[in-house]
């Protein structure tokens, strides 16, 4: 089935407010979803998005749960092994590895924190495995900074959009800092992850009922439902 062309100009504002609405039967990305079970911690923030990584967030907020309701902070964590910890996060996706690093920063946030770790942004990314996805997402939930996060929904449905044109995540990132309302920093990645999951999919996205179908040009997309 063909659709009819978009009949109005892309607008961020209208977009967002009709994503939100879009997306409230569906579950929360993990991290916020952590966030309004009681783990907001930068540390705790910091390590679950750790475990998310090249993991569903089916498996990985039941994972962080495990991991938290065995060893809550910092200073418990850092009195496990690696092989404790790994026991507790298996099967998220190179667990063996997580673990390792889950330690080291339990470690760090213990001796140089105190128990926690800071919001800043340098401590968040001086650490193996964190690059700027998960450091945002900790900063942006944890400590209320205004930060954008982009995983590959963020990435794939802001570009259909045309909202930006760029090929990596690292790019969209730049260019949404750069263009996106700074009051939808940290909410664009809780509103796109549900969203690019079970509207706008990576293959056959449901554009006939999507709520954006009068604006968006659909950039990319060969089929659809």
């Amino acid at each position: 089935m063909d659709l009819p062309p978009p009949s109005r100009p892309f607008d961020i504002d209208v977009a967002m407010a009709r994503v939100a609405e879009a997306v409230r039967p569906y579950p929360k990305a993990a991290m916020f979803a952590l966030a309004d079970r009681g783990y907001r911690s930068p540390f705790q923030q910091l390590v679950a998005c750790i475990i998310s990584i090249r993991t569903r967030d089916e498996e990985s907020l039941p994972l962080s749960e495990r991991l938290f309701a065995a060893a809550p902070d910092a200073r418990a964590i850092a009195t496990l092994s690696p092989e404790e910890i790994d026991a507790l996060i298996t099967p998220s996706t190179f667990h063996e590895r997580k673990a390792h690093q889950i330690l080291a920063i339990a470690r760090r946030a213990v001796d140089a924190f105190g128990g926690d770790l800071p919001c800043d942004d340098a401590v968040m990314r001086s650490f193996a495995g964190v690059g700027p996805k998960c450091a945002n997402l900790a900063l942006g939930i944890a400590c209320g900074q205004p930060r954008i996060s982009v995983d590959i929904h963020v990435h794939r449905v802001t570009n259909r959009w045309g909202y930006v044109r760029t090929a990596t995540p690292e790019q969209t990132m730049a260019a949404l800092e750069a263009k996106l309302p700074e009051r939808y920093w940290v909410a664009i990645n809780a509103l796109l992850v549900p969203f690019g999951k079970h509207i706008c999919t990576g293959t056959a996205p449901r554009c006939s009922t999507c709520p954006l179908l009068d604006m968006c040009p659909r950039i990319g997309v060969t089929s659809h439902r």
